[in-house]
């Protein structure tokens, strides 16, 4: 029966049923997860030649001759720490590059996309019970992929999703628990 399968025209947002694979998750980098100097894709061409590095340095600095230093370190700094960040993000994606979500209760916490909007112990606010929460997952961007929400017009969209669930797990019996989930979009 055709009638069983069919999405109703009044709910825009009712996806299709996945089956989720749990899998752990396996440390492909370091810790430590500098750039390896032997590696011929992150080596830096030093074979341009003088004249050619100064033309780009004048070039550069008449764009920038407005702003002040301090400003110009300040802007440097940011975008050397949010490349750092994304960096990471993309790097462990590239790991698991079809992983939606990556659980991990009270463990290492989120990877985030972004410097941007990472919240603080005072921002997730305490469980019902008077408990604090405590990082428990976070759904990854590629399930919008899976989603194909792109096709939905005015589309959703997140960096990553985390949620934070009760430290003393508390609720008993079959009833859901309302818990905190922080939205961060790329920057």
């Amino acid at each position: 029966d055709d009638s069983v399968d069919a999405i109703p025209e009044h709910n825009e947002f009712l996806f299709p049923e996945y089956e989720i694979l749990i899998e752990p998750e396996e440390p492909e980098f370091p810790a430590d997860s500098s750039v390896d100097p032997d590696d011929e894709q992150g080596a830096v061409d030093t074979s341009k030649d003088l004249k050619e590095q100064e033309e780009l340095r004048a070039t550069g600095s008449a764009a920038f001759q407005s702003l002040d230093e301090e400003t110009l370190e300040a802007m440097a700094k940011h975008e050397t720490e949010e490349d750092k960040i994304f960096q990471t993000f993309k790097e462990r994606v590239a790991a698991e590059p079809e992983q939606i979500i990556r659980y991990c209760r009270g463990g290492e916490g989120p990877i985030w996309v972004s410097g941007e909007n990472i919240p603080e112990e005072k921002d997730i606010p305490n469980c019902l019970c008077g408990a604090r929460r405590i990082f428990e997952f976070q759904i990854m961007p590629q399930l919008l992929n899976h989603l194909q929400v792109d096709s939905l017009g005015e589309s959703i969209d997140w960096g990553t999703l985390v949620v934070y669930t009760c430290a003393d797990n508390c609720g008993e019996g079959d009833e859901y628990l309302e818990e905190f989930i922080w939205k961060q979009d790329f920057s």
